[in-house]
C-alpha cells in the first residue's frame, strides 16, 4: 500500500504514539521526514532519531519526549497538504502561539524553522506546525 502524503503519516504516527504514551515510534525512512525530526530535535520536541534497514526498507526511529508524564508536543498540524500547497514569502511566515511553538518550513535552503528562514530572508512551503 503506497502512502498518499507521507509528512501526514509521519506526523499523525507521532501524535498517536503519544497518546498511548509510547517511548518510541517507527516510521519508513525518507530524507524529508530525517530533516523534520531533525529540526525537531533542534527544538527540543522529541529526544532525537535512528535510522535503520527492517526488512530490507529503510526505516527510522523517533524517541518521543515527555515532561511529568504529558507529551511535550501539544499540537502538531499539517498546513501545506498534496492537494493544497500553502507557501508564504519571507515576511508572510506564520508565528506560532506568539513564538512557543515553531512552524516548519522547506526552503531552497533546506528544512529548518519559520524563524530561521525569515532571519535568512527566504519564503518557503510551511509543512507543519508545532507547539
Amino acid at each position: 500500500m503506497s502512502i498518499q502524503d507521507p509528512i501526514a503519516d509521519m506526523l499523525v504516527r507521532i501524535k498517536n504514539a503519544q497518546a498511548v504514551s509510547k517511548q518510541t515510534v517507527g516510521m519508513p525512512k525518507s530524507k524529508i521526514k530525517i530533516a523534520i525530526a531533525k529540526v525537531l530535535q533542534d527544538e527540543g520536541y522529541v529526544l532525537g532519531f535512528s535510522e535503520e534497514e527492517k526488512d530490507g526498507n529503510p526505516w527510522m526511529t523517533v524517541g518521543l519526549k515527555y515532561y511529568q508524564g504529558t507529551p511535550v508536543i501539544r499540537r502538531l498540524e499539517r498546513v501545506s497538504r498534496s492537494s493544497l500547497r500553502v507557501y508564504k514569502a519571507k515576511n508572510d511566515l506564520p508565528d506560532v502561539e506568539n513564538g512557543l511553538g515553531v512552524a516548519i518550513v522547506s526552503t531552497s535552503k533546506g528544512v529548518m524553522t519559520a524563524q530561521v528562514a525569515g532571519q535568512m530572508g527566504l519564503g518557503g512551503e510551511v509543512l507543519c506546525i508545532v507547539s
